[in-house]
């Protein structure tokens, strides 16, 4: 029945509707929907496993990000959990997270109960030379912030395209920026107004009209001149704009980030 799905239909979803899989994680668990394995994919999984091998601990509690690097980083807790007989907490960043650890009888924790966590470890859409990073892509944004925010490692995991030295080189989709819906054009205008470039609207594909996040807000997505280089500076100045619920700028946030090469091996960067 998954093979119903291609990968680039896999990734459609995963990137474009910020529902993060879907009602498919209620059906299969991650295993069975796990891309066909190609150098883009062992990268990711060599990265994710080395993180995992690294940071994760017994009597733990982790935080689980979000997207399709992920995927590989809740296998090999997994695989660790039945090996090593490991106690860990899961915290996830998103309904995918939640599906994935649910789904493979991992346990399940929220901020509730444990605020302050060991270590989250997440994917990135790009990562530049001063370790600031673009996240978003699957418009979990907002939940992957407040969990980083709380642990007291924060790891990234990615393959070696997610590897650049400035934002923007690769990663082509632009910066994401949630937001309350009644407020979209404004933020749109201000922005434009104050930095360049464009902001859009991200619009849903399977529904018609915008992408709605776990929260129930916007995600604009912005088209950033390639001049700029303040990003602490311009991170604060959206965050303190009327309407900004959160951006996918994470600045200085990451410890570690592990990147998968095309040749097995992982680069680490810190």
């Amino acid at each position: 029945m998954h093979n119903l799905f291609s990968n680039t239909q896999y990734a459609r979803i995963v990137l474009n509707e910020g529902l993060q899989l879907c009602s498919l994680a209620n059906i299969f668990s991650f295993s069975r929907i796990l891309p066909k394995m190609g150098p883009l994919e062992s990268a990711k999984k060599v990265a994710a496993y080395k993180a995992v091998d690294e940071y994760v601990k017994n009597n733990s509690v982790i935080g689980i990000g979000s997207g399709s690097t992920i995927i590989y980083a809740v296998h090999r807790i997994v695989e660790r959990v039945k090996e090593e007989n490991l106690n860990v907490v899961c915290v996830p960043t998103s309904f995918q997270a939640r599906q994935l650890i649910l789904n493979n009888h991992l346990r399940l924790g929220d901020l509730e109960s444990y605020p302050q966590l060991d270590c989250a470890i997440d994917g990135a859409d790009e990562v530049d030379s001063d370790m600031n990073i673009i996240k978003g892509g699957g418009g979990c944004l907002l939940q992957e912030k407040i969990v980083a925010s709380c642990a007291s490692q924060f790891i990234i995991i990615a393959d070696y395209t997610k590897n650049s030295q400035k934002l923007g080189e690769n990663y082509k989709q632009g910066i994401p920026i949630e937001v309350v819906p009644m407020a979209y054009t404004v933020i749109q205008k201000r922005i434009e107004d104050n930095y360049g470039g464009f902001v859009k609207v991200r619009m849903a594909l399977a529904k018609a009209g915008p992408v709605i996040t776990d929260n129930g807000n916007f995600i604009l997505d912005w088209h950033f001149p390639q001049h700029l280089s303040n990003w602490n500076k311009i991170n604060i100045d959206i965050s303190m704009m009327p309407g900004v619920v959160e951006t996918g700028l994470f600045i200085k946030m990451a410890e570690k980030v592990f990147f998968g090469m095309p040749d097995g091996s992982v680069k680490e960067q810190f």
